[in-house]
């Protein structure tokens, strides 16, 4: 890959066959580093119906998708939140809970940082929404979105960035599925 990506600017630029390569390269940041909010720009989509799904759920002007935030439950778990601003009102709404652990990229199979829908009775929870996130360098992060109810549609990668901030996290939103908890699932419902 020619382009190297050191700062927020070179991951916009970069387009969707780079991320992919570069997230290839990366490794994944540890749960604790992964505390806080989080500020959140789409990226490259691949295709055109994937940059409409993402011009509507997070590019949407009048409900825009601006951060994520985390926190660590133990040693090998956390849960977060995705925050979204109403361009009305102004007001921030906290939604779109999910359970956080180091695992398996279903991507490439080597460790990341693994934001899972799946554990809550969302609309992300339903379309199976798993987000797999590596460090570019401390404070920047690439992720990609897979979502869909076939692993085709499963595959097909939706990259964000995510930057660090001074924000802490603002606490708990959703209620976990009773059969499951922190987000490991059982393999029959995988």
């Amino acid at each position: 890959m020619s382009t190297i990506a050191h700062r927020a600017d070179d991951l916009t630029s970069m387009s969707h066959s780079e991320l992919v390569e570069l997230f290839l390269t990366l490794e994944a940041p540890s749960l604790s580093e992964m505390v806080g909010e989080f500020d959140g720009t789409p990226l490259a989509q691949p295709g055109v119906l994937r940059t409409v799904v993402a011009a509507v759920k997070v590019r949407n002007p009048l409900y825009r998708w601006k951060t994520k935030g985390f926190r660590q439950i133990d040693e090998t778990s956390g849960r977060g939140y995705n925050i979204h601003r109403w361009a009305v009102t102004g007001s921030l709404v906290y939604r779109d809970p999910m359970t956080t652990r180091i695992a398996d990229s279903d991507i490439d199979g080597r460790p990341a940082f693994q934001l899972d829908y799946r554990t809550f009775d969302t609309v992300n929870g339903l379309v199976n929404l798993l987000d797999d996130v590596r460090r570019v360098q401390p404070g920047l992060y690439l992720g990609f979105g897979m979502l869909g109810l076939t692993d085709r549609q499963r595959s097909v990668l939706q990259p964000f960035m995510l930057e660090a901030t001074s924000r802490p996290y603002k606490g708990d939103v959703g209620s976990l599925r009773s059969e499951q908890r922190h987000g490991f699932i059982g393999a029959s419902q995988r």
